[in-house]
C-alpha cells in the first residue's frame, strides 16, 4: 500500500474538531493488567490498531477471556496474576516492540515456558536490554543471534528483586522490570538517566498495586497483586503530533483535537512546537483514571529552527518523525542531539528521515545521534517509510508545504497505531489517496 499526497502548498490548511484514535501505550498495559488482575475489568477507547490487538490476541491465547473490541469498548475477565495458561503456540506480536518487551517481564514469572516472535522488523530490534536486567532477577530468556527476537522465556524461575540502573531512557525497559518485579521476592528499583513515560506506573496505581516514586527512582514490591478497575483510554498525543506539525506548517489551519493524552512524560511535542513558534493552546482540561487529558486547538504559525533541548528528547522520542517535517518547514536551522535511540525503533528513523528529506530537496545531515536540519522549502518525489508507520505518515504531513506530489512507498504498517488515518486526515482537508500495490 502506498500513499500519494498532492501538494497542499496553494490550498487551505487542516480545519476541524476531530478526536484521533486512543493512546496505544495505554492500550497495551490495558489488556495487560486486566488480564492479571483479580475481577472484571472495562476498558474504553481502546486503539484497535494491529500493535495493541496483537496484544490482546496474546492473552487470549493464555486463556483470558476478552470481548470486544467494539468500538473501543473492551471487557476483560481477569484471572489473577497466577491464572494464565501456556499458550498453544509461539506468541506472534507483529510489529510491537512495546508488546514483547513488556510481556518478557510479566512472564519471566510464570510457571510455562512461552516463546515470543515478531514480524520482519521486530526481530532486528535488540533485546538484551530487556533480557540482561532480566536475567540478574534470575529469570532465564533465551535470543537469537545478536540478542534479538524471537525470544523463549523458560518458566518456573525463582525472581529475586533488584536495583537496576538503566543505560539508557526507555519506558519499555523500566516497565519490563517492574512487571518482572510484580513477581519477585523482595523490592525491584529501577532508575532512569532520564524521565520516561510513566504509564505503567500510573496504571498499576489504579490497578491497586502500590508503587513508589521517588526522583528517577521506581520502587515495587514482590509479590503484588492486582484488582479489576476500568479504564477510560485518552487519544494518543504520538498520533494527535501528526495534525499539530500539520496545522502548524499549513497556512489557514485551525484545528482542534479532542481528549488528548497530556501525560507529562509525553508532552515534549508540544513544548518543542512552542519553542519552534507554534500556536498551540489547550482547554477542558481534566484527568481520567489517573491520566490527564485535555482539548488541543492548532493554529498556523511561521516556525522557526531552533536547537532542540536534549532533556526533552525522551518526552518526545516517537514523535520526532514529524518533527524533522517541522524542522524542514522553518525558517533557519534546527538540531537534535541526544536521540540515537531513534536508530533503533522500528526503523533507522535517523537515517530514513534524512534520506526521504534529501530526496524532498531538504538539506537534512544525519547525525550518530541526531540531525541537522536547514529548513525551506520542501520539494516532491517518493520516499520509502521502510515498514515504519510513523515515517509514512510524517512524509504525509510534509505534502502540506510542497506543491508537488509526495509519494510513500509501503504504508501498510500506518494501521498498527493509526487505523484510519488517511481518511480522516483527509477529512481536515489533506489531498491523500491510497493505492493498494
Amino acid at each position: 500500500m502506498k500513499f500519494i499526497v498532492q501538494g497542499g502548498l496553494n490550498r487551505p490548511g487542516l480545519q476541524g474538531s476531530i478526536r484521533v484514535p486512543g493512546d496505544k501505550s495505554i492500550s497495551h498495559r490495558s489488556i495487560m493488567f486486566g488480564s492479571l488482575a483479580e475481577g472484571t475489568s472495562h476498558i474504553s477507547g481502546f486503539l484497535e490498531g494491529e500493535d495493541s490487538l496483537n496484544t490482546l490476541r496474546a492473552f487470549q491465547q493464555m486463556g483470558v477471556h476478552i470481548e470486544g473490541p467494539l468500538n473501543g469498548e473492551v471487557t476483560i475477565e481477569g484471572v489473577g496474576m497466577h491464572g494464565l495458561k501456556r499458550p498453544a503456540h509461539a506468541l506472534d506480536l507483529g510489529n510491537s516492540g512495546t508488546s514483547m518487551r513488556l510481556l518478557s517481564g510479566l512472564l519471566a514469572g510464570q510457571q510455562f515456558d512461552v516463546k515470543l516472535t515478531g514480524d520482519a522488523s521486530l526481530s532486528k530490534r535488540p533485546m538484551k536490554r530487556v533480557t540482561d536486567p532480566l536475567s540478574m532477577m534470575g529469570a532465564k530468556v533465551d535470543a537469537a543471534d545478536g540478542g534479538k527476537p524471537p525470544l523463549k522465556i523458560n518458566g518456573n524461575q525463582a525472581l529475586t528483586g533488584i536495583h537496576y540502573q538503566m543505560p539508557m531512557a526507555s519506558a519499555q525497559v523500566k516497565s519490563c522490570c517492574l512487571l518482572a518485579g510484580m513477581y519477585a521476592t523482595g523490592k525491584t528499583c529501577v532508575t532512569e538517566p532520564a524521565v520516561t513515560r510513566d504509564h505503567t506506573e500510573r496504571m498499576l496505581t489504579a490497578f491497586g498495586c502500590d508503587v513508589e516514586v521517588t526522583d528517577s527512582t521506581v520502587c515495587i514490591d514482590g509479590p503484588a497483586k492486582l484488582i479489576a478497575t476500568d479504564i477510560d483510554v485518552p487519544a494518543d498525543i504520538s498520533s494527535a503530533a501528526f495534525f499539530m506539525v500539520g496545522a502548524s506548517i499549513a497556512a489557514d489551519s485551525d484545528i482542534t483535537l479532542l481528549h488528548v493524552g497530556m501525560n507529562p512524560t509525553r508532552t515534549g511535542v508540544i513544548e518543542i512546537l512552542q519553542l519552534m513558534g507554534a500556536h498551540i493552546s489547550l482547554s477542558n482540561e481534566k484527568e481520567v483514571g489517573g491520566e490527564p487529558v485535555a482539548d488541543i486547538r492548532v493554529q498556523s504559525a511561521d516556525l522557526k529552527g531552533i536547537n532542540i533541548p536534549e532533556s526533552l528528547v525522551p518526552l518526545a522520542i516517537d514523535e520526532f518523525p514529524v518533527l524533522f517535517v517541522a524542522a524542514a518547514c522553518a525558517q533557519g536551522q534546527t538540531v537534535v542531539t541526544g536521540a540515537e535511540e531513534l536508530r533503533v525503533k522500528e526503523s533507522d528513523r535517523i537515517q530514513v528521515m534524512a534520506d526521504g528529506l534529501q530526496v524532498l530537496g531538504v538539506n537534512a545531515q544525519a547525525t550518530d545521534d541526531g540531525m541537522i536540519i536547514q529548513g525551506g522549502d520542501i520539494g516532491s518525489g517518493t520516499v520509502y517509510s521502510h515498514d515504519d508507520h510513523r515515517i509514512a505518515m510524517a512524509f504525509a504531513m510534509a505534502g502540506l508545504c510542497t506543491s508537488g506530489d509526495i509519494h510513500i512507498e509501503d504504508c501498510e504498517t500506518v494501521n498498527t497505531s493509526f487505523p484510519g488515518f488517511a481518511e480522516l486526515v483527509a477529512s481536515c482537508g489533506l489531498s491523500i489517496k491510497v493505492v493498494d500495490e
